[in-house]
């Protein structure tokens, strides 16, 4: 289950708050809906809060951290993975949509933002 868990902070990394405005449409998007990152056989939802703070799920155990985002990059961090990780997300992407991103930790990802926060 450690594994597990690590594994999804590490997705999480996809995923002290900066202003959103300074995101890209789809960071804006991910922010305000959440997501879910498909990382192997595992399915993680996580959800940002605007107070910079985001928490998930996988096999049955929660997780939770900081983001913040520099540009086209979400960067988070958290007690399971204490080294701020950032991913570059693709602009014009919304709610509903499903795209591919390379974590540094994880390699290629597969992210969904859902169509309601």
């Amino acid at each position: 289950m450690r594994l597990s868990l690590t594994v999804a902070i590490a997705a999480a990394a996809i995923i002290a708050p900066t202003a959103l405005a300074q995101g890209n449409d789809t960071l804006r998007a991910v922010v305000a809906n959440g997501v879910v990152i498909n990382v192997g056989k595992h399915a993680i939802p996580i959800s940002y809060k605007e107070d910079g703070t985001y928490s998930g799920a996988a096999s049955g155990a929660s997780f939770a951290g900081k983001w913040r985002i520099d540009g086209a990059k979400l960067c988070t961090i958290s007690e399971m993975s204490p080294s701020e990780t950032c991913t570059t997300y693709p602009d014009g992407m919304g709610p509903g949509d499903e795209f591919e991103v390379t974590n540094p930790s994880l390699g290629k990802v597969t992210v969904r933002i859902r169509k309601q926060g």
